[in-house]
């Protein structure tokens, strides 16, 4: 049987509160790592520089991109994305909806917009095309393109125009997903 000297009390104590600290280091450390790679993919953001997403995103407002959305997956049509126009890390981001999807062929005629020769039918209530630019013909997308367009369909640069064009999905950063301020306009981005 053990005696429970002084010695061996005091080594036990010292023992677990060593054994304690470790564990709270540990744990701390943890949640550091976890609340960087939560905020590394899921929370960069980026302030809106043009009205191009009007009424949806207005100039000034600050929003976060998910930067892993499109690692596993790929944009559906109605997606707020983000993108560069080329692979230079440097380029601006622009900001745009995702309407058409690779392999389906666009053209905006009539003030309307058809894939692949049907009548597409958005959820929002959008005013018609004036300008159909490139998509006045026919635009066949590749399987890595997409056609976006803005929200704010008479100003806005988007797939319709040379400058933009097609989006590759290399160049896409990601998804937008909530709005941080102004705090009004705080919440989650509805498609």
């Amino acid at each position: 049987m053990k005696r429970f000297t002084a010695r061996y009390v005091r080594d036990y104590f010292w023992q677990s509160r060593v054994r304690a600290v470790f564990f709270w280091i540990l744990e701390i450390a943890v949640a550091v790592a976890l609340a960087f790679a939560f905020s590394y993919y899921f929370c960069q953001n980026i302030v809106v520089q043009e009205g191009s997403m009007e009424p949806t995103l207005s100039a000034g407002e600050t929003v976060l991109i998910d930067t892993a959305a499109y690692k596993l997956g790929s944009p559906k049509r109605g997606d707020i994305i983000v993108f560069r126009t080329g692979e230079d890390e440097k380029t601006s981001l622009h900001i745009k909806r995702v309407v058409g999807l690779p392999g389906e062929t666009i053209q905006i005629r009539d003030g309307q917009i058809l894939i692949d020769g049907e009548t597409y039918m958005e959820k929002k209530d959008f005013p018609p095309i004036t300008n159909p630019g490139l998509a006045e013909e026919p635009v066949t997308l590749s399987s890595s393109e997409y056609f976006v367009l803005g929200d704010n369909r008479n100003s806005s640069e988007d797939s319709r125009h040379v400058d933009v064009g097609n989006v590759e999905k290399k160049n896409i950063v990601g998804k937008l997903w909530m709005v941080t301020s102004p705090f009004d306009k705080f919440g989650l981005l509805k498609k």
